[in-house]
């Protein structure tokens, strides 16, 4: 029997469910901004200004599970209601965080937010994977992630016009300033991020509001029958060799995304003393540029070759741009950097489509494995903020270098599987 829905019935769901990838992207760049901006109003080190991403992602790794497990009981569709109410519950936050100007509820802000992405992501990402043929799987997905750089070029935006003031005093302005007039400035640099997230979370509240009110196919609505807990899913999976090295490629991909887009900014005001925060804002837009180009450009390539094989030479290519960033601090050294984006942009949905879509009836808790290893992103970037204070920000990208070796690996193994044949081995339900 095809359970598979009718285009008729998916065309609206679906564009809603594809619109999260772009409220996501928004969220997710926006913490490259917060991470300059709170440098300067905290007056942080690189270790303690990549908390903002350590707290933000440790809310994927908290809730993903939990999101799975409501998915589980309630379907996708209640899933994506609930991760876009936790998501505006965050952003309303920034709020209070603001007029407190307290460091610690910024990261709680952001901890609820990413609480609300967790459960859209484990949601949506299977679901796209859902709708259609498997063998086609990886392509679907890499199509639905390409209006991902739409947000996060968006969230790049917002953050430089109306975050960034672009007034950056040295220390020593700072201190021939007067009580009054530090007072003033740290309110209006606290005070900058209020109107941005109080617009993102009346947008996102509202678009709850019109996913709960369409009608979506039974595929979203539907709640499992059997083994409701799901404890016995994970075992099955944490014995699965195959899958738990994707889990691990997607841990170390989003720690590479995450500290390159993080310290790029940073790399620049380093490496390129006395270029304002605004203009390197514009190398980080452009880096999300090439990676949404770099999206289509790979989908459109993945019907020509074996979209492991891609990914495994985009994997080497970034080996290479890391090592000359490493070697060669400075103008050039940032352009690679920039460059790497372009390369980047197949791999998180890649990983995601090789990890899940043989799983079958374990898709589910598969999908919350593989999303949990986001918090790759702030273990990774906490570890790059602490090797910048002990040496310098060019050779912490030691560490996204790293990162990218791991997914050149976990890469030609899934292509020599396919090459040979091989279908990815099915866990048993019974073991």
């Amino acid at each position: 029997m095809n359970t598979t829905p009718k285009a008729a019935q998916v065309l609206l769901p679906l564009v809603l469910i594809i619109s999260l990838f772009f409220l996501w992207g928004m969220a997710n760049n926006l913490n490259d901004i917060l991470i300059t901006h709170f440098k300067k109003l905290f007056t942080l080190s690189d270790f303690k200004a990549g908390l903002v991403q350590s707290a933000f992602y440790t809310g994927y790794f908290v809730f993903s599970i939990p999101a799975a497990l409501w998915m589980k009981r309630f379907g996708y569709k209640a899933a994506v209601v609930f991760g876009l109410l936790l998501y505006g519950m965050g952003a309303f936050m920034f709020y209070p965080a603001a007029e407190l100007r307290e460091y610690s509820l910024f990261l709680l802000a952001l901890f609820v937010i990413a609480s609300g992405l967790a459960f859209l992501e484990t949601s949506a990402n299977p679901l796209i994977v859902a709708m259609g043929d498997p063998a086609t799987a990886e392509r679907r997905l890499n199509f639905a992630q390409s209006f991902n750089p739409f947000g996060c070029i968006a969230g790049i935006y917002i953050g430089r016009e109306f975050i960034f003031s672009g007034h950056e005093p040295t220390a020593d302005e700072l201190a021939a300033m007067s009580a009054l007039q530090l007072e003033q400035f740290y309110s209006s640099e606290a005070q900058a991020v209020q109107g941005p997230y109080l617009i993102l979370g009346v947008v996102v509240v509202l678009w709850a509001l019109l996913v709960l009110l369409v009608k979506f196919p039974r595929l979203a609505t539907q709640r499992t029958q059997d083994d409701i807990g799901g404890w016995a899913d994970y075992k099955t999976l944490l014995r699965n060799g195959q899958f738990m090295f994707g889990v691990t490629a997607q841990f170390f991909y989003v720690g590479a995304q995450v500290c390159i887009w993080s310290f790029l900014i940073r790399y620049g005001q380093e490496t390129m003393p006395g270029t304002g925060e605004k203009t390197l804002a514009n190398y980080l837009m452009a880096s999300l540029v090439l990676f949404m180009i770099g999206r289509f450009v790979a989908t459109a390539l993945m019907s020509r070759c074996r979209a492991a094989w891609l990914m495994w030479l985009y994997a080497l290519t970034n080996v290479l741009l890391c090592a000359y960033a490493i070697l060669a601090p400075g103008y050039s050294g940032l352009l690679a950097l920039v460059a790497t984006s372009f390369f980047m942009s197949l791999m998180f949905p890649t990983i995601f489509a090789l990890s899940v879509k043989n799983l079958g009836g374990l898709a589910k808790a598969g999908s919350s494995l593989v999303v949990m290893a986001i918090i790759g992103g702030a273990v990774l970037t906490a570890v790059m903020g602490l090797i910048s204070d002990l040496s310098s920000i060019h050779l912490a990208v030691i560490i996204p270098l790293f990162c990218f070796v791991v997914i050149a690996a976990f890469a030609r193994q899934r292509d020599r599987l396919e090459v040979a044949d091989q279908p990815l081995a099915k866990p048993e339900l019974g073991q």
